[in-house]
């Protein structure tokens, strides 16, 4: 072929995925949340469907595909066509899956087009209102008194509360005891009723407790405060040093080969509806994040690092999925 004839064929192509874009989208879109309902994914994946369908005039869906900590219904997005009609929601498992499983079905990065991160959380560690710490110099007095006994709970194995429990305990030369609940209900049932000494997980899903005092919450792993809880002192404020802030991330990929002007296109809408007044609401106080909206190229960074960093945690301390 050649030169200009090949040429030609980029042009007509560059031409053709601009036309499938400005088209797109003219059958239903398929958010697939492969967490069940009563999270914080599902409720975020429901919010800019219900947006999109109004601004694009287009119905967007919510699939929920559980199971296995959301690589199920990852898992289907990856083996999806990529033809702008099918999307999953991810949660920060995402950075921790193929460390925790060898025979994972997918890669996290290569079999995906990345869309956004939506918006990140600090993780809070807490305790039920009950218990003696007043502060968390309080719990790694304990843990040093009593090696052991210091129960933190999770939402899962390797989930990103107990890696960073992981990390607070080589920071403090502590030994915490990591105990991990299927999800965030169990866990904070537990918390609430004292059976466990600390639960460890997103101030997202930890802030509504707090405010209702029925959670005394201690520290944060975010650079700065949270305005969910601004008098909560990051890690680092109470007095944990070494450790790079943690926090929890909610993003939006595609099926690897998705039209970049798709990617583009859908990346522009959802700008737009983060923007609006109730969206940034609903996104910042009920569901606790900080909005982001980051790029396609800026998120493809972001979960290179996550992975990276977060990966090492889980190898460097023999970590295994369940």
């Amino acid at each position: 072929m050649s030169v200009f004839k090949l040429l030609a064929v980029l042009a007509l192509s560059a031409v053709s995925l601009a036309g499938n874009a400005q088209g797109w989208p003219d059958k239903v879109v398929k958010f697939v949340s492969p967490y069940p309902p009563g999270g914080s994914v599902d409720p975020l994946a429901r919010l800019l469907a219900a947006k999109l369908s109004d601004s694009l005039k287009q119905q967007f869906i919510v699939e929920n595909r559980v199971g296995a900590s959301g690589i199920i219904g990852t898992d289907f997005v990856a083996k999806s066509a990529p033809d702008g009609y099918t999307f999953v929601f991810i949660f920060d498992t995402h950075a921790v899956h193929q460390a925790l499983n060898p025979k994972l079905p997918f890669d996290p990065i290569k079999d995906f087009a990345p869309v956004m991160i939506v918006g990140t959380a600090p993780m809070a560690f807490s305790t039920g209102a009950q218990k003696p710490y007043r502060s968390f110099q309080d719990v790694m007095a304990a843990a040093k008194a009593k090696p052991d006994t210091i129960t933190a709970g999770n939402v899962g194995n390797g989930s990103l509360g107990h890696l960073a429990t992981i990390l607070v305990a080589q920071a403090t030369g502590t030994k915490l005891v990591p105990v991990p609940y299927k999800g965030g209900g169990p866990l904070h049932t537990d918390a609430l009723g004292g059976q466990v000494d600390l639960a460890v997980a997103s101030v997202a899903a930890q802030a509504g407790h707090v405010r209702s005092g029925k959670l005394r919450a201690l520290a944060q792993t975010g650079e700065k405060r949270s305005p969910l809880i601004p008098d909560v002192p990051t890690l680092a404020e109470a007095g944990v040093k070494g450790i790079e802030p943690a926090y929890a991330f909610w993003g939006i990929l595609a099926p690897a080969g998705t039209p970049q002007p798709i990617i583009d296109k859908l990346h522009a809408e959802i700008v737009k509806a983060a923007q609006l007044p109730d969206v940034r609401k609903t996104l910042s106080e009920t569901l606790g994040m900080d909005v982001q909206t980051l790029s396609p190229a800026d998120t493809l960074k972001f979960l290179q690092a996550q992975i990276g960093r977060w990966g090492k945690v889980v190898k460097d301390n023999n970590i295994k999925g369940e």
